[in-house]
């Protein structure tokens, strides 16, 4: 079938079909191909980052947040953890019930049995008994609301080596930004930078990533910020990679509250200097 060779060697046609990817008889239309490309893009960054683990020990924890209908993690399973017949793992967290149910559901049918699905939100997993004390790699694709900054939080109580993140809904320090920028507008010419509120919302994502970033940086890791190619119809398409090599963090640090302070959202720092971390 014309199909297959845009089908890696190995991959289930039955979860293809599940994740509608290809239709009930088969066949790929132009948005599938689109969909398949995206995911094989993203699996090109994840892959090597899970064969370095494999270099250091052979069972590999993962957990997806903000899963959704568990899209990246079914897919992850299928390219990469079902053939490594040992104790790896991936846990998809997901705050709503009927889709934790259905991924269970899919498992089951898939004998995907390295696969477990939690119904929590990000917040609450970070305390869950549920889940290991320790997780390799932490993966946040277009998580909501706080659940991106959760995600970060979770990583670094579980001393994860990877995190993985494409933000999502960072409306929060715009809107803090809004909030000051009366005050702030007569000291500081930068401020033109967020005055019109459609910059506010623009340049307020930014800053959370930047701030994301120097988070990270700060807790001694190596972060690289690139873009998914192919998600072009998706303003959320930057891609966050956090490499843990215990990296000097005063620096960074100082950097974080220098930026929090500058562009007056020290009633942010809660969120970005929570962990117990971050004076190591």
């Amino acid at each position: 079938m014309d199909f297959m060779p845009e089908i890696k060697p190995g991959q289930s046609l039955e979860l293809l079909k599940e994740l509608h990817i290809l239709t009930r008889d088969g066949r790929m239309n132009q948005d599938s191909r689109r969909k398949l490309k995206q995911v094989y893009h993203l699996y090109q960054f994840i892959e090597p980052l899970l064969k370095e683990i494999q270099q250091d020990h052979p069972d590999i924890q993962l957990v997806d947040h903000g899963a959704g209908k568990s899209y990246l993690g079914f897919l992850l399973y299928d390219l990469f953890f079902k053939t490594l017949n040992n104790a790896s793992h991936i846990y998809g967290i997901e705050s709503r019930d009927e889709l934790v149910t259905k991924s269970q559901v899919l498992a089951e049918k898939l004998n995907f049995p390295g696969m477990s699905f939690l119904n929590l939100s990000v917040a609450a997993s970070i305390e869950s008994e549920q889940l290991p004390s320790k997780i390799d790699v932490v993966t946040a694709l277009h998580a909501c609301n706080t659940a991106t900054d959760d995600a970060i939080h979770f990583a670094l109580k579980k001393q994860a080596k990877f995190i993985v993140l494409v933000p999502c809904c960072q409306a929060e320090v715009a809107a803090v930004l809004n909030k000051n920028k009366g005050k702030a507008l007569a000291k500081n010419a930068l401020t033109e930078l967020w005055r019109h509120p459609l910059h506010t919302r623009e340049f307020g994502s930014l800053v959370t990533n930047v701030l994301r970033c120097l988070q990270l940086e700060a807790h001694g890791y190596q972060v690289s910020v690139t873009e998914l190619v192919g998600w072009e119809h998706s303003m959320k398409n930057e891609l966050i990679i956090a490499n843990f090599k215990n990296l000097p963090r005063k620096r960074p640090a100082q950097r974080l509250h220098d930026v929090l302070d500058m562009l007056g959202l020290d009633e942010m720092r809660p969120r970005f200097f929570t962990s117990e971390h971050e004076n190591q």
